[in-house]
């Protein structure tokens, strides 16, 4: 049986932080959802969020903190992509990338942090990507805001590990979700060619994980790269 927690997801309304945040309400977690539009699964708390203020972090935080009680478990999921070549990319194109998807995650987890230290208790979970640590052309502000990410998870892990906090990294590889479903069928299968596993996963593998990653049986787990990819990015 495992411990019920508040959880909070970032951007929880759709693709794999809803699947995330579905799976934690299945295992029985009171669980909140930012996002700035749309809702989360049903019985999750939506709060609005935008995670490139402070301000709105800090706001949501205490609206999650009222109705569910301190964090005890947060995934940092939200992000964006702006993907075009370097020779075209611009200085916002960048900017916004890695302001959303790695200062957006620095935002919350600092001000998770402070319930967390009194607690002496948390889960931290940053949702990266395969692209972080492999690469990918025209995903130079995406690949380096997702490989920022584990930089940020070790350091934590040497800050707050003694204090009963982890921070770890799961790492996606090709998802089923709206966004691969738009590709043509010939780069899907080009990309498929790629994988090991010679398919793309589902977003309920990648929830499970986070799930158990965040869960009691994962409390000696911190500062891991945890690859959920089928074989794509293996040796990175």
């Amino acid at each position: 049986m495992t411990t019920q927690r508040t959880v909070l997801v970032t951007g929880g309304n759709r693709g794999i932080g809803y699947a995330i945040a579905e799976e934690f309400l299945a295992q029985g977690h009171r669980v909140a959802v930012t996002a700035r539009s749309g809702e989360g699964p049903d019985g999750a708390l939506t709060v609005r969020a935008d995670v490139t203020d402070a301000a709105a972090v800090d706001a949501a935080f205490t609206e999650i903190e009222e109705k569910l009680g301190p964090v005890e478990v947060v995934v940092a999921n939200a992000g964006i992509t702006r993907d075009t070549l370097l020779m075209r990319m611009t200085d916002e194109d960048f900017d916004t990338v890695v302001d959303t998807n790695l200062g957006g995650s620095f935002r919350v987890v600092k001000r998770a942090s402070k319930g967390m230290l009194k607690a002496r208790f948390g889960r931290i979970v940053f949702i990266s990507s395969v692209v972080g640590l492999y690469g990918s052309a025209g995903q130079v502000n995406y690949a380096a805001s997702k490989a920022g990410l584990v930089g940020m998870a070790r350091s934590i892990t040497r800050e707050l590990g003694a204090r009963g906090i982890t921070a770890n990294v799961v790492s996606p590889g090709f998802i089923e979700t709206d966004m691969t479903a738009a590709l043509p069928e010939t780069q899907q299968a080009e990309y498929k060619r790629n994988i090991p596993a010679a398919r793309f996963a589902t977003a309920n593998e990648v929830a499970k994980v986070v799930a158990w990653v965040a869960g009691d049986d994962a409390g000696y787990i911190s500062g891991a790269v945890i690859p959920v990819d089928g074989g794509l990015g293996m040796g990175h």
